[in-house]
């Protein structure tokens, strides 16, 4: 049998150096006049593109979330028993087709999008309003006419809830069509 071969000596780049120094954690870096940042090409920091305060920053569910808000709260000073009404923003209307009785026989019967909808109390939860967000921003083109349109979508909703006509609820509901 063959003497077998010395094992290979690997070089290893910590022999020569005292076991202090390669014990030791790697130093910090060092600290110069402030942390660096990433400044390439001198364009200045990257940071956010509007500052909080600025309209651009708010997203559209939040906008629209206002402009619900605002509706409600126009109404509840004409109408405080309001105040126990759920008013929820939803994306869409649900598939089952929104007002239908339930088990989808009549699911987009009228083949339109539901833009808001009321479901009455029970002992369980109170009244809800529910305006769906989508089918209202295709609708509108400014925000202003968004903000309109909203308002009559919750007065007519109220105005079912409470069974009274829409202009009793609000009696500038006809007025602000052109």
């Amino acid at each position: 049998m063959p003497a077998a071969a010395p094992p290979a000596r690997l070089n290893r780049p910590d022999e020569g150096y005292p076991a202090s120094v390669m014990d030791s954690p790697v130093p910090p870096l060092p600290t110069g006049p402030g942390p660096r940042r990433r400044d390439r090409h001198g364009r200045g920091m990257r940071g956010p593109v509007a500052p909080p305060q600025v309209p651009l920053s708010t997203s559209r569910a939040a906008a629209f979330g206002d402009l619900v808000q605002d509706s409600v709260e126009r109404l509840e000073r004409r109408w405080p028993q309001l105040a126990e009404v759920d008013f929820l923003v939803l994306d869409v209307p649900p598939a089952g087709g929104g007002r239908g009785g339930g088990d989808g026989s009549d699911a987009w019967a009228a083949e339109s999008v539901p833009l808001g909808g009321m479901i009455a109390a029970t002992s369980a939860h109170p009244a809800r309003i529910v305006i769906y967000r989508r089918p209202v921003e295709i609708r509108t083109k400014s925000r202003d006419e968004r903000a309109m349109f909203v308002h009559e979508i919750i007065v007519e909703q109220v105005a079912e809830l409470l069974g009274l006509s829409p202009e009793s609820v609000d009696p500038r509901y006809g007025d602000e069509q052109d």
